[in-house]
């Protein structure tokens, strides 16, 4: 457990009630009955002697206004009804000397907890944790889990931060599915965001406007980290996750928009030295993650152990983005950076990471995007072919199953699963899971009405063409077309991809991930008919390399390749469209 300034402390004789509101006159406890709390430097605090978990409570400001505690441990009646006093200790750990997995071994499932099963809780995706380990993945990712208005969200409009949402179960539940995960041998990983609060549920501006600033992100406004108290929030919020409930590591979502409105205090680099110390102090294995659109590779360091600043990878959406635009030919939005050359945008991410390194993007206003990242261990990259991003924003939220042909997706695979970065596979696309993910939420009134139109302004195009086809996200049919279907992982087609995806992690396992500490990058190139040739320097002096033909035509290549095979066989002269053929030797 860590000492918090934000939510409840039980003690020995009670609990202590703290609030920090420096706009508010006065604010008392409702509990039991009204109670005056005392203010000091902003905070109100209250003790209240016999109280202990089980307690529900809020405070009132100024007499005006009944609101949860922003740093509530859990809300059972959602983001209106009373927090709730949780006792993070009394829960009896079973994996009791778990210690985490080192950062090689990683193999990444990102996941919706209330979409992963039919039930959609904590207990319920137990039963599925054995298939991961049988699939090879070593790390189940959780989408965010702080508390949101209504029944269903992705999770990005959570509203109070230590909270995990009640529909997925009681905070008990979610130790028992990250318990039992350990037992088993798998790390567990937390989506958390830390640039924007939900549109619906938050009170914090109406006691302490301070809290934000006059900047707005996409999704509401900024954040104010120069303020300590703010910056405190969200780092204690961290370390709640990775001690009360031993998470192994966290991914931070979209920080370019944290970057560009804090100001001179880098709050990342001091939550990630904060974790440092809890690193030292445990002897834990941590990971930290971040989504970063920005390509700031000075904020990476795969090697950085503990913590001390940097951050141990970042999503990489270049890698993403060459190869949907390769495999689909969409060049719309985003994919419009990447369509005059995909394929050499492809060997640039494996040769050095990041596709663009200061380059000028356009459809990100035309300003140089990135850093370069050559000088970076291939471990400080997550890729992929999906995400719930690249999934999910879509219109009808359709994978890439629905839109590319299997070849050309089991190539992909085969590159993704064995080269010597991070690779993290979405929900049900270890067997090919054609299961939309749409976006939906579950927001009432005005607000419901409000994210319709802006649904419909931002694809109008689409609701021209398809009017009432368009998933309303306001449905709840919309949440229920998103639940996987367990049951395609044991027919045809899906039988065969779970065991080309289980077969490619158990070469990875083999013959990659012990050699990825001190490797890295190497060359890469391609050709214009699709010969696509790449080595990296791996971390016990061997030489890792792939040669693969990324087209859908036959081409002749060279059948001298060196090394001892491990995917793929020995390649011929003549390569078949979308072959891929991996080697490790000296």
């Amino acid at each position: 457990m860590i000492s918090r300034q934000f939510g409840p402390r039980i003690t020995k004789d009670g609990t202590t009630f703290r609030l920090w509101a420096p706009a508010a006159k006065r604010v008392d406890l409702v509990l039991d009955g009204q109670h005056a709390m005392q203010r000091g430097d902003g905070w109100y605090t209250l003790h209240v002697p016999g109280v202990g978990a089980g307690a529900r409570y809020k405070f009132r400001i100024d007499d005006e206004l009944d609101v949860p505690d922003p740093g509530s441990d859990f809300q059972p009646e959602d983001v209106f009804g009373p927090s709730e006093v949780i006792d993070h200790g009394a829960y009896a750990w079973r994996a009791k000397e778990w210690r985490g997995r080192p950062w090689q071994d990683t193999v990444f499932l990102e996941s919706h907890v209330g979409t992963f099963t039919q039930d959609g809780t904590y207990s319920a995706m137990i039963d599925k944790l054995d298939h991961l380990v049988e699939t090879g993945i070593t790390a189940l990712e959780l989408m965010p889990l702080a508390d949101f208005a209504g029944s269903r969200n992705w999770g990005y409009d959570g509203v109070l931060l230590y909270a995990p949402d009640s529909v997925y179960g009681r905070p008990d539940d979610l130790r028992t599915l990250i318990d039992e995960a350990h037992l088993r041998g798998l790390m567990v990983f937390l989506d958390v965001v830390y640039n924007h609060f939900g549109p619906e549920g938050n009170y914090i501006g109406r006691y302490a406007p301070t809290f934000f600033t006059d900047a707005h992100t996409p999704w509401g406004s900024a954040i104010d980290y120069r303020r300590p108290e703010v910056r405190a929030f969200a780092i204690e919020n961290a370390l709640h996750w990775l001690t009360d409930y031993r998470f192994d590591g966290l991914r931070f979502d979209a920080v370019n928009h944290i970057l560009s409105n804090e100001g001179e205090i880098p709050m990342l680099h001091d939550l990630s030295a904060a974790v440092g110390k809890l690193v030292e102090q445990t002897g834990r294995h941590i990971h930290l993650v971040l989504e970063n659109g920005d390509n700031r590779a000075s904020m990476l360091d795969a090697a950085e152990d503990p913590p001390r600043g940097k951050f141990r990878a970042q999503w990489n959406d270049d890698y993403h983005h060459v190869w949907h635009v390769m495999l689909t030919g969409e060049t719309g939005g985003y994919y419009g950076d990447y369509h005059q050359s995909p394929r050499g945008g492809l060997a640039r991410a494996l040769a050095s990471g990041f596709v663009y390194q200061g380059e000028q993007a356009a459809f990100w206003g035309g300003i140089p995007r990135g850093e370069p990242s050559g000088h970076l261990a291939p471990a400080a990259f997550v890729n992929f072919l999906q995400n719930h991003d690249q999934i999910g924003n879509r219109v009808f939220g359709d994978r890439l199953e629905a839109l590319a042909p299997p070849e050309g997706i089991a190539a992909a695979l085969a590159v993704t699963l064995l080269a010597p970065t991070v690779p993290m596979l979405y929900m049900g696309e270890e067997w090919g899971s054609k299961q939309p993910f749409p976006f939906f939420c579950d927001f009432q009134g005005d607000l419901a009405n409000a994210v319709r139109r802006g649904r419909r302004k931002e694809y109008e195009w689409a609701y021209a063409k398809y009017g009432d086809e368009v998933p309303d996200p306001l449905d709840i049919e919309t949440f229920k077309s998103a639940i996987i279907d367990w049951n395609a992982r044991n027919a045809s087609p899906g039988r065969e991809r779970l065991a080309l995806v289980r077969d490619l992690l158990a070469a990875r396992h083999k013959h990659v991930a012990p050699r990825l500490p001190r490797a890295n990058f190497g060359k890469a190139d391609v050709t214009d008919d699709g010969l696509l040739s790449a080595h990296w320097v791996m971390g016990d002096g061997s030489t890792l390399r792939l040669l693969a033909n990324v087209s859908d035509k036959e081409i002749l290549a060279a059948s001298n390749v060196a090394g001892t095979p491990i995917w793929g066989g020995t390649p011929g002269d003549r390569l078949p469209p979308w072959s891929v053929f991996w080697s490790i030797g000296g």
